[in-house]
């Protein structure tokens, strides 16, 4: 199976239970309603000021390779899931409803439509599990990954997670790291397939390799050339320095620390790397470091970061809680009423109010039958993505929501980029 053939691109993504709702709806004649379905979270993280918006695209993309395959109606059919004119119907299935939403990039707040999907109810139900699986993944990605490049403030962070979670979801990582500010990822695949630029380095495993630190050094660098990044902690820290300015020179590239107190090795590598000629040479420093390390290490002498675990997994937020619930029939508004679980009915869109300053002051949710009259300062937040099945012209690019979300990061009250656990970073109003 090529990555190509992902699992996550096959029309078995879907779960169970949407396909009980529309046997069920089909059979008795409500699958054909026009409905609106709308994607959003209740809540932020625990703590978390702020959410980023990622996946979009890939959701665009899926959408367009959504089919049930002749393989796939046969195992459907071979364990009954569904009955004969529900598989006639999967058969034939393609989107042809339209969706509007927050751009790549773009911030999220409690109650923010992220998106909107109208359709049939059947077109839309069995597109739940897709939808929720690549935006609640990318945009939990996304999200910490906007905090650690907030953190590192202006130094390149280098991510490098592919070990650290599932093959296919390593891939998607790397892009929603890539768009929320990270420079560069060790994912060739990523690399290969989003034009995401690669970077990486040796693992101690090369420097045990040879019969001496030295001779590692001496391989790479003979390979590589001395504008190289030599790990210089698989042994004794001080030796390892000397020995990669010996062998490389004063214009070595950089070192990379990956172990140890990462802080005051840095600072006692750079007074050694500077006593040594080697003024010019970057400091790298990796080893489980999330936005709280990365922020810990602002006042020290690094030059980069690389980071894996904590940016796949979400820094602890490994979803970002977003949920996909029917707003609308026919044109009527409907909504869920259970405790905790309430939801808003009808369709909805949303703008972003702003001082004349250009610093964000409120998220404002509305019916898209009675929009609000939009002030100066005021920046609609939802887009045209798909209509009629079809993705519409001049999309914004990677590098587009890349832009957008330094933008937006920069119109947040300053209170909202602290580290430290907190409301939302500005409030969203319900109209």
């Amino acid at each position: 199976m090529g990555l190509e053939e992902t699992p996550g691109s096959t029309a078995l993504l879907t779960d169970h239970y949407e396909l009980t709702m529309l046997g069920s709806a089909l059979a008795d004649g409500t699958g054909d309603r026009p409905c609106a379905f709308e994607v959003f979270a209740r809540r932020l993280p625990d703590g978390r000021r702020y959410g980023v918006v990622a996946g979009t695209n890939r959701v665009l993309d899926a959408l367009a390779d959504f089919r049930f395959t002749e393989a796939e109606i046969d195992q459907l059919s071979a364990t009954a899931v569904v009955d004969d004119d529900t598989l006639s119907w999967l058969a034939d299935y393609r989107f042809g409803g339209d969706l509007d939403g927050y751009a790549e990039g773009e911030l999220y707040f409690p109650g923010s439509p992220i998106l909107t999907v109208r359709a049939s109810f059947a077109e839309a139900v069995v597109l739940e599990t897709l939808v929720l699986s690549i935006l609640n993944h990318d945009s939990a990605v996304a999200s910490a990954a906007a905090r650690m490049s907030a953190a590192a403030h202006g130094r390149p962070i280098i991510e490098m997670g592919g070990r650290r979670t599932h093959e296919y979801a390593a891939v998607a990582a790397a892009r929603a790291a890539y768009l929320a500010g990270f420079a560069t990822t060790s994912n060739l695949e990523a690399g290969r397939r989003y034009g995401i630029p690669t970077r990486g380095t040796v693992a101690h495993a090369f420097m045990l390799l040879h019969d001496s630190e030295e001779d590692a050094f001496r391989a790479q660098v003979s390979k590589m050339g001395p504008d190289t990044t030599l790990l210089v902690d698989t042994y004794d820290i001080t030796k390892g320095i000397e020995t990669a300015v010996r062998v490389a020179g004063p214009e070595l590239g950089a070192i990379r620390i990956d172990s140890g107190d990462v802080g005051v090795l840095a600072r006692k590598a750079r007074e050694q790397l500077d006593a040594l000629g080697a003024r010019d040479t970057r400091i790298m420093v990796s080893g489980d470091l999330d936005e709280h390390a990365i922020a810990a290490l602002r006042a020290e002498p690094v030059d980069a970061y690389g980071v894996g675990t904590s940016v796949v997994t979400g820094s602890g937020a490994p979803t970002a809680g977003m949920v996909y619930k029917l707003v609308e029939v026919d044109g009527r508004p409907v909504a869920k009423r259970s405790e905790n679980k309430a939801s808003r009915g009808g369709q909805k869109a949303a703008l972003r109010r702003h001082k004349p300053t250009g610093t964000a002051l409120e998220e404002v949710v509305y019916p898209t039958a009675n929009p609000p009259e939009p002030g100066e300062h005021d920046h609609p937040l939802q887009i045209p993505l798909m209509r009629g099945g079809q993705p519409v012209d001049s999309l914004p690019t990677l590098d587009d929501g890349r832009a957008h979300l330094r933008r937006g990061l920069v119109s947040l009250p300053w209170e909202g980029l602290k580290l430290s656990h907190g409301e939302p970073a500005i409030p969203t109003v319900f109209l």
